[in-house]
């Protein structure tokens, strides 16, 4: 992010900064693993405390500056609020409305990561049975062989079915297991994808604002995409950890936490066009992206920080941000 630079290049420096965290942070697959969940819920509530203050000081006081100097929503600027309010809620609803859909297609968020780890303990379970039966069928065979008295076959009786039909059901079965998991590691990717999409449009619309009013600066279009890079850190991790956890290699692992960050670069270009191009939707485009990362960070992050027993750490880490966010704005 380079001062004196048009919009265009500055949200494409921006975006390639928030999409270089997250794959730092899809890194730490590298160093931690999946039992060290501590360092990721710390991680969480910092993320928390800086995109809460960079939704306030960045997008949503700008907004309502650019509503009031408009002379769209009064003479003095009394009726501001109302496209603060109705981009901010549009925002929410958009988030709101991809956490609805993901789950209708086969799960979502955090339900996916406990899903993906139970299914892989289910899949190492059947292949432990698949073995056993193996060694049965071996077993059986060497007594058969080396018996020297007349063998009697067995009948199938009401509910037993043949050793050859049970391997058969265990090894179906493990590769139905196989796919779902596939399925939820995919819907996982999709989930933290979209979520990406209205903070790349953050940083694409803060920096088309900059110059419009006199809070609408470069420095704060810079925090806010600072801000949003440390947040996309944990995000990373967020992603890797849970794959590693599941069974995934920890190369694989890496490469689809990073590749949750790509859509950003994308969103933000539009961002920054649409907002160049027409103007007086600069107020609606701000408060859209602050509605969409407050809910990320009341729906989401938050509550993703409190399933291990590491709420406390998680709040102050918000807290503590919150004011450090405060005073880099001020």
């Amino acid at each position: 992010m380079i001062a004196g630079q048009n919009a265009i290049f500055q949200t494409f420096l921006g975006t390639l900064f928030t999409w270089g965290l997250t794959a730092l942070g899809a890194a730490l697959v590298f160093i931690f693993n999946s039992s060290q969940r501590k360092v990721l819920d710390a991680s969480l509530g910092f993320a928390a405390g800086v995109m809460t203050a960079a939704s306030y000081w960045s997008l949503l006081a700008p907004a309502i500056e650019m509503a009031e100097l408009s002379g769209l929503y009064g003479s003095n600027g009394e009726w501001a609020f109302i496209p603060v309010a109705v981009g901010f809620v549009l925002g929410a609803v958009f988030v709101y409305g991809a956490d609805v859909l993901i789950p209708y297609i086969g799960g979502g968020g955090t339900n996916i990561i406990m899903s993906l780890e139970s299914e892989y303990k289910q899949h190492k379970d059947e292949d432990v049975q698949i073995n056993l039966v193996s060694q049965e069928q071996s077993y059986n065979y060497s007594r058969s062989e080396y018996s020297t008295g007349p063998q009697r076959r067995k009948p199938v009786q009401g509910g037993l079915i043949s050793t050859e039909d049970q391997n058969n059901i265990v090894h179906n079965g493990a590769l139905s297991s196989q796919d779902t998991r596939w399925k939820r590691i995919l819907l996982l990717i999709i989930a933290i994808t979209v979520h990406n999409i209205p903070e790349g449009l953050a940083v694409g619309v803060g920096f088309g604002a900059v110059g419009r009013t006199p809070s609408a600066t470069f420095e704060k279009a810079r925090n806010l995409a600072v801000g949003i890079g440390i947040q996309n850190f944990p995000e990373g991790l967020a992603v890797s950890l849970p794959l590693r956890g599941a069974g995934m290699s920890t190369l694989k692992s890496f490469w689809y936490g990073q590749l949750s960050g790509m859509v950003e670069p994308i969103a933000g270009l539009f961002g920054a066009v649409a907002v160049v191009i027409a103007q007086p939707l600069l107020p609606y485009a701000l408060a859209f992206a602050a509605g969409a990362m407050i809910y990320v960070v009341v729906d989401d992050i938050i509550p993703e920080a409190q399933t291990c027993g590491n709420g406390k750490v998680a709040s102050w880490g918000a807290v503590d941000n919150l004011v450090i966010g405060q005073l880099v704005e001020c």
